[in-house]
């Protein structure tokens, strides 16, 4: 097992317990089937708390543990923890600017979040929306790629995206949509309350908060490849944003 599995993971019930009485922030906990127990407590305060609980097979957390004694039962824990929408809302509140949030559909690849986090915390935004389910998390991976962003940067984590679309557009949000097929990204007015939803590496936006967005943007493509990666594009109509607030 590497360094990086071992900085991150929770082996065992007690210290998995201790961790969540502690009110460390964990990421994920991961239970072999079957396991009862101890476990199950464990399994209901983590759910009771919306810590994502992920059931495994024996060989699989046997290999993330390095065939360590897990009991049956580990724990990623984040490199931060995670903001609540509302925390994002007040950060724009607090700074009286109209809110400007990046929501990121399904990208898993932590490098591109921490990349994400990165160029949202350079260019001035109040935060990030991720998914809990399909979706990178705050790992020690993405603190890093984050350079240090992460530490200034709130990031919610939220059941449900297209809901929670529907609740900032009820806030007044205009939802737009990184992707092919849409109008230019320089045509585009960002004005006022913005979400900006970056669709994940390989599938794009997900169907239904492609419908949910008001407006879909995309950038040119001249070259033999029809797609940029997620971070790239998402930084280059990040500071489109900011060159339009600057104005």
């Amino acid at each position: 097992m590497d360094n990086k599995n071992t900085n991150e993971l929770i082996i065992g019930r007690n210290a998995c317990a201790e961790a969540l009485k502690s009110g460390r922030p964990i990421d994920t906990l991961m239970v072999v089937r079957g396991t009862g127990g101890s476990v199950l407590k464990l399994v209901a305060q983590c759910k009771e708390k919306g810590i994502v609980v992920k059931d495994v097979d024996q060989k699989k957390l046997d290999y993330l543990c390095g065939h360590s004694n897990h009991q049956g039962v580990a724990a990623f824990v984040s490199a931060h923890e995670y903001s609540t929408v509302e925390d994002i809302l007040r950060n724009a509140e607090e700074k009286g600017e109209a809110p400007f949030v990046i929501i990121c559909d399904e990208i898993e690849d932590p490098h591109n979040l921490g990349a994400i986090i990165r160029t949202a915390e350079a260019v001035g935004a109040h935060g990030i929306i991720i998914p809990k389910r399909r979706s990178a998390s705050l790992s020690f991976g993405v603190a890093k790629s984050s350079a240090g962003a992460l530490e200034y940067m709130p990031v919610a984590r939220v059941s449900n995206l297209p809901s929670t679309i529907d609740s900032l557009k009820e806030k007044g949000f205009w939802v737009y949509g990184l992707d092919m097929d849409g109008q230019s990204w320089t045509q585009t007015d960002f004005s006022g309350a913005v979400a900006l939803v970056i669709g994940s590496e390989g599938n794009g936006l997900g169907r239904l908060v492609k419908e949910k967005c008001d407006v879909i943007v995309s950038l040119p493509m001249k070259g033999n490849i029809n797609s940029l990666n997620a971070s790239v594009a998402a930084g280059v109509v990040m500071y489109e944003i900011l060159r339009q607030r600057l104005k």
